[in-house]
């Protein structure tokens, strides 16, 4: 079933879902352990390696602005727990070679959704340099310098609230444009717009869902940053493949 233009169809489902979209993510997690495991293993592994080199740049801003730029390309970095999902859906068992490498994920339309994310990541860092700008008047050079700074004294508040608000706005955005296109364009033949559009559509006609769903991975995605990246090994697979189930719950497939 298809809508108007050539579009797919997109389910109303209800507020339970992405619970359900959980409970579904963990169950395929323990049928393939191994290779989803070793592939949050390395996304901890790049993680902690970042943050790491900008702390010891004094870049300490950029980590609290990369933590929260997280959401531009986790999306993007998922692919192999996309695959991984895809495979067990079909009955297959997804090896580590399969998610590691994603043939499939190297398409024209997956650069062109790269590409509109960086831009849309881009701009958010302006307008994070900008509140930052605005809100001090030195360079807080040490991770520590700038969490005192943030947590207190006055202008760090203002700062922390008017980032928030603006980083939200941006980031649901960047959220609604690629929360089922990225496992949509693995999926299928569909071109990068027919792919976003299907994500928006999907997103406002599910809107309180699809609201709860992006609060439950910001607050994990959280929870990994406050575990030093640790729980990220498993976090990010469980999360991934559950992303993939809300892409199939939502979309119908031609």
């Amino acid at each position: 079933m298809q809508a108007s233009g050539g579009l797919p169809d997109v389910r109303k489902i209800g507020v339970g879902a992405p619970f359900a979209w959980l409970a579904g993510g963990w169950k395929d997690l323990l049928r393939a352990p191994f290779p989803c495991l070793t592939y949050g293993l390395a996304m901890a592994a790049l993680s902690i390696l970042l943050v790491y080199a900008l702390v010891a740049s004094n870049m300490a801003f950029w980590v609290w602005a990369l933590l929260c730029g997280f959401v531009f390309v986790a999306p993007m970095l998922a692919m192999g727990m996309y695959e991984a999902g895809r495979r067990i859906e079909c009955g297959e068992a997804p090896r580590l070679k399969d998610v590691g490498f994603v043939r499939s994920a190297f398409r024209q339309d997956l650069a062109y959704l790269g590409v509109a994310l960086l831009f849309i990541f881009l701009i958010w860092g302006s307008f994070a340099q900008i509140v930052y700008g605005l809100s001090t008047h030195r360079l807080h050079k040490t991770l520590l310098e700038f969490a005192e700074f943030a947590l207190k004294t006055q202008e760090g508040h203002t700062m922390m609230i008017g980032g928030s608000i603006v980083g939200a706005i941006i980031a649901f955005f960047a959220y609604s444009l690629v929360v089922v296109s990225a496992p949509m364009l693995l999926d299928s033949e569909a071109n990068v717009f027919i792919a976003t559009v299907t994500s928006f559509r999907a997103v406002i006609r599910n809107a309180p869902v699809m609201i709860l769903w992006a609060a439950i991975l910001a607050v994990l995605t959280l929870a990994t940053a406050l575990s030093g990246f640790i729980a990220m090994i498993v976090v990010f697979p469980w999360l991934g493949l559950a992303s993939w189930r809300a892409y199939r719950a939502l979309v119908v497939a031609p």
